[in-house]
């Protein structure tokens, strides 16, 4: 395959590149998981290729940004007709896609929560989690504190590392005197021992609620019926956390106790949204209602910045929250918009919520043959086409880092084999103890493609285990 036979730039070799990136590129706004980092040139489908034209299955499709697949001709042809029409306008004036965007995402809402909502933009994941604690401040008199979940990822900003557990995220930049209270979040395949996974996700729920039996538990003020905390920030499924998948009824007991205290549910769909779990929004297959929802990554297929918040009306009318409140030049850029109208009709009228559930299905049955082969894979689990594997020892429960990171490394070298020739794959690493495979393929890979996945991961597995 000639992946260089368009009218491209001069094509500099790898290394070059790599020298170049050493000398002149800062290393603070990126992460490489192999050494040397990998260069990727082209794109199609469910695959990515290198320099020399190998074929790289990906299987977490850009953190879930590219839910739909590179190099989407419905998407790309959107993009390249709104560039002839109107390809920018400053954040001041208004266009249609604009509005047609706010309004569907407002109008389907409505549909599933039963609540009247407006929706705010900006154009990144984590700006659109600092709107939304703007929101909430405003919202709740100035109040700062939130709850946020051991495991959960928001973002590396300022605001949104505050809620993110992850004390590493913090460390090099001073006093974070707002930083969240972290509760633990029912991770089913390491709860205690001697309790079912319902019961574990119960006693998360009890230990949220013991906050609020006296004063003297710390958050709860009986005399003025005040919390000191304005939000609980979740994400349904923790993403970075390693695609946790909590019991089905924890978040109507967790609902329960924020209704009862006033406290605000703040929603990340950032990297669950879009039908990666097969619906709209993953919170929607937990029977709650949220307050705000934000969303990002998928909204445009990776296309173009674009992101944002839903909530409802109480919050977020002109009146309580007044133009100025936030700003940023390219919110609700027009490519954007355009792209993410067309990604929500899209996903309806190909009906991904009966596609992905099915696709999702034959993966877990596939991972779950998988984990009968090699007992160093010690749980599996998913809904939709999100989906874990978390790798251990031999014991099936001891997290296995090193083990994982040789099957990344393996993966990215390109040296596979499918169908005599040459194949890479492309992972995803996450989880408590980064000893977890974060499987988000796109929403448009085949049975075919899925089979494939299986057999190249039992090929990893297999080759990772000879080297340890």
């Amino acid at each position: 395959m000639n992946i260089f036979d368009k009218n491209t730039a001069v094509m500099i070799d790898d290394a070059q590149l790599l020298a170049d990136e050493a000398k002149y590129s800062s290393f603070g706004d990126t992460v490489h998981y192999v050494d040397p980092p990998k260069i990727f040139r082209t794109c199609n489908g469910s695959y990515m290729y290198d320099t020399e034209g190998t074929p790289f299955l990906d299987l977490q499709m850009w953190y879930s940004a590219v839910n739909f697949g590179y190099a989407n001709q419905r998407l790309n042809n959107v993009l390249k007709n709104q560039i002839d029409l109107l390809p920018q306008v400053a954040s001041q004036y208004l266009h249609q896609t604009r509005i047609e965007l706010a309004k569907t995402i407002a109008l389907d809402a409505k549909k599933k929560f039963g609540l009247d909502g407006r929706v705010h933009f900006n154009v990144g994941g984590a700006q659109a989690i600092e709107d939304s604690l703007k929101l909430v401040r405003n919202f709740k008199n100035g109040k700062s504190l939130m709850f946020a979940f051991e495991g959960g990822y928001h973002g590396r900003t300022l605001g949104a590392s505050s809620i993110t557990s992850s004390y590493r995220y913090r460390r090099r930049f001073g006093h974070f005197g707002e930083r969240a209270m972290f509760l633990p979040f029912p991770y089913p395949f390491r709860r205690p021992k001697g309790m079912t996974a319902e019961e574990y996700s119960e006693n998360c729920v009890n230990q949220f609620a013991r906050l609020f039996e006296t004063e003297y538990n710390g958050v709860w003020d009986p005399k003025t019926n005040q919390c000191e905390y304005a939000a609980f920030y979740v994400e349904p499924i923790q993403g970075t956390g390693g695609y946790v998948v909590p019991p089905m009824g924890f978040f109507k007991g967790l609902k329960k106790v924020l209704d009862q205290y006033g406290i605000l549910m703040v929603v990340d769909e950032i990297q669950m949204g879009f039908w990666r779990t097969g619906k709209l929004w993953s919170i929607e297959h937990f029977g709650v209602t949220p307050d705000v929802v934000v969303f990002g990554k998928a909204l445009t297929n990776g296309l173009n910045p674009l992101s944002g918040l839903w909530a409802r009306e109480e919050m977020i009318n002109p009146t309580i929250f007044p133009p100025g409140s936030t700003h940023s030049t390219f919110n609700s850029n027009p490519l954007g918009t355009s792209l993410g109208l067309e990604v929500i009709k899209m996903g309806y009228e190909l009906d991904y919520e009966t596609t992905v559930p099915k696709k999702g299905a034959h993966f877990l049955e596939g991972l779950r043959d998988l984990q009968k082969k090699h007992k160093e894979i010690g749980d599996v689990d998913g809904l939709g086409l999100a989906l874990r594997a978390e790798i251990c020892t031999e014991d099936g429960f001891t997290p296995n880092k090193a083990l994982l990171d040789r099957m990344v490394d393996i993966g990215l070298a390109g040296d596979l084999e499918h169908n005599g020739k040459k194949i890479g794959l492309v992972l995803d690493v996450g989880g408590w103890y980064k000893n977890v495979i974060t499987f988000a393929p796109s929403l448009d890979i085949t049975h075919e493609e899925i089979d494939l996945a299986i057999a190249l991961l039992d090929q990893l597995l297999t080759k990772a285990k000879r080297t340890a």
